[in-house]
């Protein structure tokens, strides 16, 4: 008998709860119960199927009959906790098609709504003057600034195909390792940590990497594929999956007509190895912002609209890309394509349209 890797025990009088935060399952047991358990912790092989107690932790998922596979952490428990506590969202239903998840979203935002808005920032309330800046400068046309203003997140794509010259120009300029700045590395640069981004990364490790889902590009058969980066190449991971992409993302859908897009990763390994406190464990998700937005303004400098998403069914992504049990986790998604720039999807917007008109 073996005790789930995956608890977390909350002291809370009179009793303790006990959360499973793997499968977001939260027991609260009584002195009884506790105490049972802190035995089976102490000494599992005292487990008995004679003793009422034991087996109905068993049945909770509490005591396991035997050792489930774990992730190698290299970190404490803390950012174990929060990284396998918050992956798989769970939803008693993943919408199967745009329509329903339409519906789903529109009821929950209704909710939502019927709530008090949260108060003003303590910033806003707090006394002092009030220093009024200048108007933004002119913004000549083809600046950065233009690509920062035009990039918004859209909802609705075409399906049309992309080219691989596009596709390659979004790949290197994201995460590629770049030529143009070999020369200007350090001479005290470590081996092996010379490479250099757009994008800034922390402790110079690259720990986000990127697989790329394509769907319809010229030259590229549609499938999932791992970009590396310091050959600039790619290499087929898995086709694409028999059902609906929008599976993937918690019901999505809006995925379904993107010619391409990229899971952002991290190499959870890189990190350890050179911080060994869980507080990095932030940077690789300001190292997955970092990229994001660095492919989004690349994209709109194409001509292309992009959507994002940190909504995953982890465990199905995982088994996708070919990372399941992997130090090497997905924590992003971004995509892109040729789009008439709507916000909303038309399901959605029909629904709106039909909770606004009178009865």
């Amino acid at each position: 008998m073996q005790i789930n890797p995956h608890l977390f025990i909350l002291p809370r009088t009179p009793g303790q709860i006990v959360w499973d935060y793997k499968n977001h399952k939260q027991y609260e047991l009584d002195l009884e119960y506790s105490i049972r358990l802190a035995e089976l912790i102490s000494n599992p092989d005292k487990f008995s199927n004679n003793n009422s107690i034991d087996t109905q932790l068993l049945d909770a998922g509490i005591l396991l009959s035997s050792a489930p596979a774990v992730i190698e952490w290299g970190w404490d428990e803390l950012s174990k906790i929060f990284h396998i506590g918050t992956k798989n969202i769970p939803c008693k239903h993943t919408p199967q098609d745009i329509h329903e998840w339409s519906r789903e979203y529109l009821d929950h935002c209704n909710e939502v709504l019927a709530t008090p808005v949260p108060g003003t920032r303590l910033a806003d309330r707090l006394a002092g003057e009030l220093i009024t800046l200048p108007k933004p400068a002119c913004l000549p046309e083809g600046t950065l600034a233009n690509t920062l203003i035009d990039r918004k997140t859209c909802r609705t794509f075409t399906g049309d195909a992309l080219s691989l010259e596009v596709v390659s120009t979004l790949l290197y300029l994201s995460l590629g390792y770049l030529r143009e700045r070999e020369d200007a590395i350090d001479e005290n640069c470590v081996e092996g940590l010379g490479a250099r981004r757009t994008s800034p990364s922390g402790g110079g490790l690259n720990a986000c990497e990127g697989f790329l889902l394509v769907q319809n590009v010229n030259g590229l058969n549609p499938g999932l594929y791992a970009y590396l980066p310091a050959v600039h190449a790619l290499r087929l991971v898995n086709p694409l999956p028999g059902r609906p992409l929008g599976q993937l993302l918690c019901g999505q859908h809006f995925i379904n007509n993107l010619p391409v897009g990229l899971f952002i990763t991290s190499r959870f390994d890189k990190l350890w190895w050179k911080y060994e406190h869980s507080r990095a464990y932030r940077m690789a998700y300001v190292e997955a912002g970092h990229i994001s937005q660095t492919f989004q303004l690349v994209a709109t400098s194409l001509g292309l609209n992009t959507w994002l998403t940190g909504a995953l069914t982890d465990d199905q992504v995982e088994t996708l890309l070919g990372l399941n049990d992997s130090p090497e986790q997905p924590l992003f998604f971004v995509g892109c394509g040729n789009s008439d720039g709507g916000v909303l999807c038309k399901e959605l917007k029909t629904l709106l349209n039909r909770q606004d008109s009178p009865s």
